[in-house]
């Protein structure tokens, strides 16, 4: 049975990178696809109300340079004609140049602007206008007129009316689109923020932290400062209902401890059948038991970290229990092999497993207690392994046996117990660090599992320097 915990860091970040989409980014993602949309809906709506007038406008600018060039033109002599033609070159960028019958044009029609802006210059000038991009392959905006029965061509430079390009609307939406995701960010993070709390809230609350974190009840949000409030009154019945049941469970384990020994001193003093009598110690004996896993499950959360040697914690919890007849223990732990623990907390740990494998493990063709305690450094944790050659357990009940109270039973006959042993055992170690997790394969055994934080053994210190 292979460790089910070798690859929990990893398969954990796999399943975070799979499944990690947090609330803020989903919003984020929402709102930047709202803003974007309205953002290319306004571009185009923009530009489909800029078409109409700026064709207008551009058409009317162009006509009026036309009318008023060709009325200058004609009501002036020759000489007053060659100054006003040089002034307009000069001045204004207007060139009048002879029109030619074998000039060659390409029309101005080049995008659907100019299309409606040579067909609003033709309405205003009239008909025989001809508006063009190119004459004799020099460009420009060529409008040719007739001045009585002489045709001429005016030229203008073409940016002076020239359409908002393509680039210009590329740079608006850029300009719009990070203007909108900055506002969409901070409206996501000012909106997730209170929900982020209560769930570090809430995080910490299931891992017993009752006073760590409190939310702000003074939330200027009604629907927040509900939750919030809520929540803490949730939080402090919690550490309350957590106090007074470790204060009952302590309080009873303790009260009977008193008559439990009167009724040990009674029976050693009262029963004159030996055998009648060892029966009645053995009862007591193991309600005494029963009241230290009430004692150790009402045990207080605090613990203290520090290096341990694996072994020596091994040795110590299979020691009082390596001659017993109906077990044998076989130790495969490296003597150097160090994990951050408190020492008290993991001699619990091992020796519920070890008892837990003594009255349930035992292989049905023998009756003995087959136990095999291994553990090995797997990067910077700790695997450890108890494993017991019994019956097993069915795979529907193992999930169930780190609850408190529950008992298998159906798999293990012979349960004699609180049902505390195992959720002792998970209890602690979670509050250790580590990890804990059951396989189990029926008709071929039953295994314990454990992932403890590694510690580094101490490095050697430096010899002292020789002294010339």
């Amino acid at each position: 049975m292979p460790s089910p915990l070798e690859g929990t860091p990893q398969t954990k970040r796999r399943v975070g990178l799979k499944l990690g989409f947090s609330l803020f980014w989903r919003t984020f993602f929402l709102l930047a696809l709202l803003l974007f949309g309205c953002t290319v809906a306004w571009l185009q709506t923009f530009r489909a109300l800029e078409y109409e007038p700026r064709a207008i406008q551009t058409a009317h600018q162009i006509a009026s340079l036309v009318n008023l060039t060709r009325a200058a033109l004609v009501y002036s002599d020759a000489i007053t004609r060659v100054s006003l033609i040089k002034t307009l070159a000069d001045q204004e960028g207007v060139r009048i140049l002879p029109r030619e019958p074998n000039d060659r044009f390409a029309p101005y029609t080049s995008g659907a602007l100019d299309q409606r802006v040579t067909e609003e210059l033709i309405d205003q000038l009239g008909e025989g206008t001809t508006v063009a991009s190119r004459v004799n392959d020099e460009p420009g905006l060529w409008i040719g007129f007739t001045i009585e029965s002489d045709t001429y061509w005016l030229l203008l430079d073409p940016t002076r009316f020239s359409r908002v390009g393509g680039r210009t609307w590329l740079v608006w939406l850029i300009t719009a689109m990070v203007l909108s995701l900055a506002g969409a960010a901070l409206i996501t993070r000012f909106i997730n923020r209170p929900l982020k709390q209560l769930s570090r809230a809430t995080r910490q609350v299931r891992e017993g932290e009752y006073e760590a974190h409190r939310l702000d009840e003074r939330a200027r949000t009604n629907e927040i400062r509900a939750v919030n409030i809520g929540f803490n009154r949730m939080a402090d019945q919690l550490a309350k209902i957590e106090q007074d049941r470790a204060i009952m469970l302590a309080g009873i384990s303790h009260d009977l401890r008193t008559p439990l020994a009167r009724l040990r001193l009674e029976t050693e003093m009262s029963v004159a059948d030996e055998d009648a009598r060892n029966h009645m110690a053995a009862d007591i004996a193991q309600l005494d038991a029963i009241i230290d896993k009430f004692l150790d499950y009402a045990r207080p959360d605090h613990v203290d970290f520090k290096p341990v040697l694996l072994r020596d914690v091994v040795d110590a919890c299979t020691y009082a229990v390596q001659e017993y007849d109906d077990m044998k223990i076989k130790v495969d732990v490296p003597y150097d092999l160090r994990v951050m623990a408190d020492e008290v907390e993991l001699q619990r740990v091992i020796s519920n497993l070890v008892e837990n494998a003594r009255r349930y493990g035992k292989t049905p063709a023998t009756g003995v207690a087959d136990v095999t305690i291994q553990a090995q450094a797997h990067d910077e944790a700790v695997l450890i392994k108890v494993r017991d050659h019994g019956a097993g357990v069915a795979a529907a009940t193992l999930s169930q046996l780190t609850k408190p109270f529950f008992r298998g039973d159906a798999a293990r006959t012979s349960a004699a117990g609180a049902g505390l042993g195992l959720s002792i055992v998970a209890k602690n170690i979670e509050r250790m660090g580590g990890t804990f997790a059951l396989t189990s394969t029926p008709g071929r055994g039953f295994a314990a599992h454990i992932r403890m934080p590694r510690a580094m053994p101490p490095k050697p210190a430096a010899a002292p320097g020789k002294k010339g």
